[in-house]
C-alpha cells in the first residue's frame, strides 16, 4: 500500500478521537480496506499497524485531536465507514443469520462481542435472527443455561431473536444422516480410533468405506438399537458384545470426503456417534448424537441461512459444512470470519464462574463483579453492546483489550 504509515496514523487518530482516545485495530483495518488493503495482506502489515496504533493511544485526547487536524487530508475522499460495513448479497427483508451458543453456561461479554454484529445486520436489512442453543453433547450441559440464554437473548437482541434448541430437533438430524447414506456420502465406520488415525496418516481408505448402501443402513440400525439399562442410577453401561446394537465407541457415522485431502482434518470426518450419557433435557430418549458439523449444517440448511459470521478458528468446520451442503446440492451461505477477542484481566470460563458461585465467592450469575450479561444488563442498555460490535466490524485480526479499556468503551457508548 502506498503511504501505509500515514494512512494508518490518520485512521487511528480519527478512530481514537471519535471514541474517547483509544483506537481499535479492527476498526482501523476496516477503514484501510477503503484504501485498497486486501484481506490476504492483513497479516503482512498487522505488526506495523499495531505499532502505530499503540503510539497513537499513548497520546492524550487533546494531542490526538491536534495531530488529526494536521493529517486528516491524507484520508481517502471516500467517506470513512460509519456504522456497519457492507453485507454482500443482502436482500431487503431476506437476511437470515444466527448465533449459536453452547448450553454449557449463560451468556457473557465474549458472546455479545461476536453475536451482536449478526443481529445488527438482520436489524438493518430485515429478515430473521436465530439464537440456536447447541446441546448435542450430553456431557457438556448446564441445565439452567437454557432459561438464562433465552432470557438474556431476548434482552440483548431486542426481543427479536427466534430461540431454537438443537436437542429438540434430533429426528431431523437422523433424517439427514440417512439422506447422506443414501447418497453414498456417509458410511458407518466400525474401525477403532487408533486404526482410523493410521488410515488418515497413511492417506488410505478405511475398509468400511466400500460398504453398500444396504450394509450401511444395517449398521445404522445397529447404532440406533435400544439398550436396556441395569438401573436408574447408571449414567452409562458397556454394551460390547450385545447383538442388539453397537455400544459406545464401536461405530461412528462418517462423511465420505477424500482420504488423500491435503488437510488431514478433512479426511472422512465424523458426523455422529453413540453416547449413552443421560441428557439434561432429553434424558435417555436418544443414543446417537450428531456432532457439531452435521447438526450445524442441517440447521443452517433448514433455517435457510443467507449469511454466517463465525470465529476464524472455525475455518475448518466451515469447510466441512460446505462439503455437506454440496453433497446435498445446496448453495453454501456467504461466510465471514472474526478474529479472536482476548479480554485481558477477565476470565470468561463459565465453568470457573460456576465453581466460584458454588463456593459462594459470588452471590450468583448476576453478581456485579462477573462479566456476564445477567450482571451487566443491570448497568447497561443492549445498544451499548451493539455499538461495541459495530465498532469492531468484520475484522479477522485478533485483538487484545484490557478490562479497564473495555468498560471505558462501554461507558462511552451509554
Amino acid at each position: 500500500m502506498k503511504d501505509l504509515d500515514k494512512k494508518v496514523k490518520a485512521y487511528a487518530l480519527k478512530n481514537a478521537v471519535s471514541y474517547g482516545g483509544k483506537a481499535v485495530q479492527g476498526a482501523v483495518i476496516s477503514a484501510l480496506f477503503n484504501e485498497g488493503l486486501k484481506k490476504n495482506e492483513v497479516g503482512k502489515y498487522a505488526k506495523e499497524i499495531s505499532k502505530i496504533i499503540g503510539e497513537i493511544n499513548k497520546l492524550s485526547l487533546e494531542e490526538q485531536k491536534k495531530e488529526f487536524e494536521k493529517i486528516k487530508k491524507t484520508l481517502s475522499e471516500r467517506k470513512v465507514r460509519e456504522g456497519l460495513p457492507d453485507l454482500p448479497n443482502a436482500k431487503k427483508g431476506k437476511v437470515i443469520m444466527r448465533f449459536a451458543p453452547s448450553a454449557s453456561g449463560p451468556l457473557h461479554v465474549g458472546h455479545a462481542a461476536t453475536a451482536c454484529i449478526s443481529f445488527l445486520f438482520v436489524k438493518e436489512h430485515g429478515g430473521k435472527f436465530y439464537v440456536r442453543i447447541e446441546d448435542t453433547n450430553p456431557e457438556n450441559i448446564y441445565k439452567p443455561a437454557y432459561k438464562m440464554i433465552a432470557n438474556e437473548s431476548k434482552w440483548l437482541f431486542d426481543n427479536k431473536a427466534i430461540i431454537v434448541i438443537q436437542s429438540d430437533r434430533m429426528d431431523l438430524y437422523y433424517k439427514y444422516a440417512e439422506k447422506l447414506i443414501k447418497k453414498k456420502t456417509a458410511y458407518v465406520c466400525t474401525c477403532s480410533g487408533d486404526e482410523f488415525r493410521n488410515y488418515v496418516k497413511e492417506k488410505k481408505n478405511c475398509p468400511c468405506r466400500k460398504l453398500s448402501i444396504k450394509e450401511n443402513f444395517e449398521r445404522w440400525k445397529k447404532m440406533l438399537a435400544p439398550q436396556a439399562y441395569p438401573d436408574k442410577f447408571s449414567k452409562k453401561i458397556s454394551t460390547k458384545g450385545n447383538k442388539k446394537g453397537f455400544g459406545e465407541g464401536e461405530a461412528v457415522l462418517r462423511f465420505k470426503s477424500n482420504m488423500k485431502h491435503k488437510n488431514p482434518a478433512m479426511r472422512d470426518f465424523p458426523l455422529a456417534r453413540i453416547n449413552l450419557t443421560k441428557h439434561a433435557r432429553q434424558g435417555k430418549k436418544y443414543r446417537i448424537w450428531p456432532l457439531m458439523n452435521l447438526a450445524v449444517a442441517v440447521d443452517d440448511i433448514e433455517m435457510k441461512m443467507t449469511h454466517i459470521i463465525r470465529a476464524k478458528d472455525h475455518r475448518d468446520n466451515a469447510k466441512r459444512q460446505k462439503m455437506i451442503y454440496e453433497s446435498l446440492g445446496k448453495k453454501f451461505p456467504w461466510t465471514a470470519f472474526l478474529g479472536r477477542i482476548k479480554f485481558k484481566d477477565m476470565d470468561l470460563s463459565t465453568t470457573k464462574m460456576r465453581e466460584a458461585i458454588e463456593q459462594e465467592k459470588y452471590k450468583g450469575w448476576d453478581d456485579e463483579r462477573l462479566p456476564t450479561i445477567a450482571s451487566l444488563k443491570k448497568k447497561y442498555k443492549p445498544e451499548v453492546f451493539w455499538k461495541f460490535a459495530e465498532r469492531v466490524g468484520l475484522s479477522e485480526s485478533d485483538k487484545v483489550i484490557e478490562k479497564e479499556e473495555y468498560f471505558r468503551l462501554l461507558n462511552s457508548f451509554k
